[in-house]
């Protein structure tokens, strides 16, 4: 009887160990991958160009390394824009006749991926992801990854970038030293401001300053003097768009705009540092590879340029705020092979090697805990050299993530059409009125209360109707 007890003990403790650790006894838990018929995972993007390259050239190693180990391939594609890739994505949503199927993974910022989460539903990661594993990344890029009313985990961090401020210093430094302009002046909007407007006299009328993604700046803006424009809170949206707040905001923007100290003119303001028409900007601090290293005069004569690269500006007397920005990844429910081996990538991607290799070619902001850190970004650096400004921008991106509040505006109903409109109306109406000025009308004209009225109503009513 004994004997029989024992057995029986013996066959429970078996049992209870094969559950822990396999599928079935006799059969370690593979989750269904197999390097004789090896799971295909898709991964739609909207990196491009270097971007791209950078991204495919990390997923190549996975498949040659991991991926071969456990029997998994990995095909990326650059849908094109975000625009793109978000039509492309609904396209799939929706089974309309031509798209193809959803991607296994894909980049989506958090008003998009709640959106889709109602229609494809995406995996919760917390189910694949141990606590452990999660402390290896920034808190703060993970908590930007969480969605919906519930705020279930569904985005994984990868790269994140923020906003930082690049001058022309080989101009920056003549103006300097003719007017004892300082650099720490550009520490304020209110110093970026009258800065521009020596600049401005100092040479006969040149613009000085521009930025991209403008909707960043009254969002950001907004936030850091007190009022975040987009709330949501226990399931309820709110909009707070202050007047007061929003007047601080045009008497930095379109004001100095319409007296010709700012400027907008190509695409993309790094192509104005290059045509010569300004000789500082705001822009992405991934976007900074684009700045141009010589700048082409309208006479088509060409000098080279060296950059530099500071803080993201803010009020005076205010904690400082950054944008954090930069798409998180979402996986499509699938199979239980198609779903583990996405994530399986996903945490390669990311371990701190691969993720601070993918930051440094690519210019975003790594998001492993262990990338962030100085001592391996500069040691990194120093056995893998890269361009000047790729370096210095990653340092001052990095620092601003240490110091700033890094601000990420909440999802919200309408929020991909309100961010448009605030992207739009205060830049169009400053490039419209400064064209009337430069026509004759006079300046004081478009610098009254009533004005700045007309924008705030008509501004606030496309937002609530977008947004209700």
């Amino acid at each position: 009887m004994k004997k029989r007890l024992s057995s029986l003990l013996y066959i429970c403790v078996v049992c209870i160990i094969c559950a822990l650790f396999f599928t079935g006894c006799g059969r370690q838990d593979d989750h269904g991958l197999s390097k004789d018929n090896p799971t295909s995972i898709k991964v739609w993007h909207y990196y491009n160009g270097a971007l791209a390259a950078a991204f495919d050239e990390l997923v190549s190693a996975f498949n040659n390394t991991i991926g071969r180990e456990n029997g998994i391939v990995v095909y990326s594609e650059s849908m094109g824009t975000v625009t793109d890739l978000e039509k492309a994505l609904w396209d799939s949503a929706n089974e309309k006749v031509g798209a193809p199927d959803m991607p296994n993974i894909f980049q989506s910022y958090q008003d998009t991926a709640t959106a889709l989460d109602k229609v494809v539903s995406l995996v919760d990661l917390d189910e694949y992801i141990t606590e452990e594993e999660k402390n290896t990344y920034v808190k703060l890029f993970l908590d930007s990854g969480s969605i919906g009313i519930e705020e279930r985990w569904k985005l994984f961090p990868v790269a994140k970038s923020t906003e930082v401020l690049i001058l022309n210093k080989t101009d920056w430094d003549k103006f300097a030293a003719d007017t004892g302009a300082s650099t720490q002046d550009l520490s304020t909007w209110e110093g970026l401001v009258g800065t521009a407007e020596k600049y401005y006299e100092w040479s006969d009328g040149r613009a000085f300053f521009g930025r991209d993604a403008f909707a960043n700046y009254p969002i950001i803006a907004s936030s850091q003097l007190g009022h975040e424009i987009f709330q949501v809170s226990d399931g309820s949206e709110k909009l707070d768009f202050d007047r007061e707040t929003m007047r601080v905001i045009w008497d930095h923007f379109y004001v100095p705009y319409v007296k010709g100290y700012f400027r907008h003119v190509g695409q993309y303001r790094s192509d104005d540092v290059k045509l010569g028409e300004i000789i500082a900007l705001v822009c992405s601090s991934s976007s900074a590879v684009y700045f141009p290293t010589e700048v082409t005069s309208a006479d088509g004569a060409s000098y080279a340029i060296e950059h530099l690269v500071l803080p993201l500006p803010n009020f005076d007397r205010t904690a400082p705020y950054a944008v954090q920005q930069g798409a998180g990844m979402a996986v499509t429910s699938a199979t239980e092979a198609e779903e583990y081996a996405s994530i399986l990538f996903l945490k390669w991607f990311t371990e701190w090697q691969q993720n601070l290799k993918f930051s440094v070619n690519s210019g975003y902001m790594p998001v492993s805990v262990e990338a962030v850190k100085t001592e391996n970004v500069d040691r990194y650096l120093a056995e893998n050299p890269t361009s000047a400004i790729v370096a210095d921008t990653l340092h001052v991106a990095l620092d601003e993530n240490s110091r700033y509040i890094m601000y990420t505006p909440p999802a919200v109903t309408g929020g991909t059409q309100a961010r448009s409109i605030l992207d739009s109306t205060m830049p169009a109406l400053a490039l419209k009125d400064r064209a009337a000025v430069e026509k004759g009308t006079p300046v004081d004209e478009f610098l009254t209360d009533e004005h700045f009225d007309e924008w705030y109503e008509d501004t606030l009513s496309q937002l609530l109707e977008c947004c209700r």
